[in-house]
């Protein structure tokens, strides 16, 4: 699976584009007030990555253990410490709602936090080039 970014800016537009294998999609993601760059900041994305992440693959571990989830909640949250400085106390919260006993949930989160792929990613320090 092919996973893209794209962010467009000028004094005249902002397009923000993210697509799955080709399939593309346009967020509305607002300008900065003076027009240079997303009004929304990478560290933001970034949590919402890992709370986005989390949320889906709950449901999809869910299903595939065959257990009732009627909502999910995830809290995703980092301290960024100066300019150009990693990101540190990455941590995040989450709660399920369900009939299922808590136990089952408890084991569910524990089992999607192990093949959650964005919390992976940034667990293992993957590499990022500038092409």
């Amino acid at each position: 699976m092919k996973i893209t970014a794209t962010v467009r800016n000028s004094a005249q537009a902002h397009e923000v584009l993210v697509a799955t294998n080709g399939a593309a999609q346009t967020l509305p993601v607002p300008a900065k007030s003076t027009g240079q760059g997303s009004a929304v900041n990478g560290g933001e994305f970034l949590m919402l990555a890992l709370a986005t992440c989390y949320c889906n693959d709950v449901y999809r571990e869910a299903e595939r253990l065959q257990i009732p989830v009627d909502a999910v909640y995830v809290e995703a949250s980092a301290d960024f410490p100066g300019r150009g400085l990693a990101a540190t106390n990455i941590r995040y919260f989450a709660r399920v709602t369900s009939p299922a006993p808590d136990h089952v949930i408890a084991d569910l989160l524990r089992q999607t936090d192990a093949v959650a792929e964005v919390q992976s990613t940034i667990r293992n320090g993957a590499a990022v080039l500038l092409e």
